[in-house]
């Protein structure tokens, strides 16, 4: 008998999808249109981790993403992210959950580091805040002891989600670009083994590749989808704060959607 992946097998019924996002436009960048085609069946619901931020002062590296969007006030660009997130799930048939946790670019530490943390914090915010830059710190790969407890508390909500949607599938992020928020997010995935479901994270795939070996020693393997790709440009436009940051040269390539499942003959509740 033809192996058949976990997604195929559910493909056949008519099952309740969970998918988690890290921020709000990842499930739609990633999953669009396998997302937009299911939904026409069945009960497709997208839960976003990291929507809100934090007032000034900011990181260097939090104004950089901040002009890029041309929205220089945090609570109104985030505001204008969850509204185009609603609006595009909405159009798309999709039911939408915003978890509330504070985006990486803009998380304070627990505990000030210093005395005078607020003099620190208007002189040096990086200072305060856990991740104080892009490159060498939220896409490093590395998940800073600070954000365990957040870890905890977001997997409660996950077994929660999970329970009140009755989800045959749970769809994370496979972590490619090694984004924090994108990492803690697969971790909250691996802890449903026997319905998790891992998307190759676009645009971060188009410069770089899966933890190959992670998969390996998971016995996942990719399985594509490429149908009703042509319509998916349309839907990451109407993420406008979003779209000409992701894309400056206007251009959307159309790539087929990976998702990375176990395997055949492995169990994935021992590989976890």
């Amino acid at each position: 008998m033809p192996f058949q992946s976990r997604v195929e097998r559910s493909l056949a019924g008519d099952a309740p999808w969970l998918f988690l996002s890290p921020h709000l436009d990842d499930a739609v960048l990633s999953c669009g249109a396998l997302i937009e085609a299911q939904a026409r069946g069945r009960e497709i619901i997208v839960a976003t981790l990291f929507t809100e931020a934090t007032p000034a002062p900011h990181t260097r590296a939090a104004r950089s993403f901040m002009r890029q969007c041309t929205v220089p006030d945090s609570g109104a660009l985030f505001q204008a992210r969850q509204s185009e997130d609603r609006a595009v799930l909405e159009d798309m048939g999709v039911q939408s959950i915003h978890l509330g946790e504070v985006d990486a670019l803009f998380r304070r530490r627990r505990k000030p580091p210093v005395l005078g943390s607020s003099a620190w914090d208007r002189l040096l915010p990086e200072l305060t805040h856990r991740y104080p830059t892009y490159r060498f710190d939220i896409a490093l790969g590395r998940i800073a002891k600070g954000d365990h407890a957040l870890i905890r508390q977001l997997r409660t909500d996950v077994a929660g989600l999970m329970a009140q949607t009755k989800a045959e599938l749970l769809f994370c992020p496979a972590g490619v670009g090694k984004h924090v928020d994108h990492l803690i997010t697969r971790e909250l995935g691996k802890g449903h083994p026997e319905n998790v479901v891992m998307y190759s994270d676009f645009p971060y795939d188009l410069r770089a590749g899966p933890d190959e070996r992670q998969l390996s020693t998971m016995g996942f393997v990719s399985w594509t989808w490429n149908a009703g790709l042509d319509t998916k440009p349309g839907r990451i436009r109407q993420y406008p704060t979003q779209a000409d940051a992701l894309f400056p040269s206007g251009v959307i390539p159309l790539k087929p959607e990976t998702y990375f499942v176990p395997g055949r003959g492995e169990l994935a509740a021992s590989l976890f």
